[in-house]
């Protein structure tokens, strides 16, 4: 490859990394939390968590194989839920999280509150979307 080449895959890269710590930014500044916390490494994990309505001891099962796996999964419908979205969304941002988490960090989308029940009540905080 040459130098040419690879300078511009550099850039491409660093591009793809500002606008997916910048669509984080704006994700959590719209959930009240602290933008900043996008950037900190495990910190960012458990204001998620938060965000999403799930206990930050949770962050210690991302360290469970397979179960990583299972919690990411429900983390990531909760927070699609707490911004009014579906489980359709969800999968969005799973899998294709480069394009997901721009459209919900720039979009119209609206923090609605944790979409995960509070521990020890019967249901969700909010209405699941439809």
């Amino acid at each position: 490859m040459t130098n040419g080449a690879s300078a511009i895959l550099i850039i491409v890269y660093l591009a793809i990394v500002v606008l997916e710590i910048a669509a984080f930014w704006r994700v959590f500044a719209k959930a009240g939390q602290p933008g900043w916390a996008a950037i900190i490494p495990i910190y960012n994990s458990i204001v998620m968590l938060k965000i999403a309505g799930r206990p930050a001891w949770w962050f210690l099962l991302f360290f469970v194989p397979v179960v990583n796996f299972v919690v990411a999964v429900i983390v990531l419908i909760d927070l699609a839920r707490a911004f009014g979205k579906g489980a359709g969304f969800a999968i969005g941002l799973l899998f294709l999280s480069i394009i997901f988490f721009p459209i919900l960090g720039f979009g119209s989308a609206q923090y609605l509150g944790p979409a995960a029940p509070p521990v020890g009540s019967d249901g969700p905080r909010i209405q699941p979307a439809i």
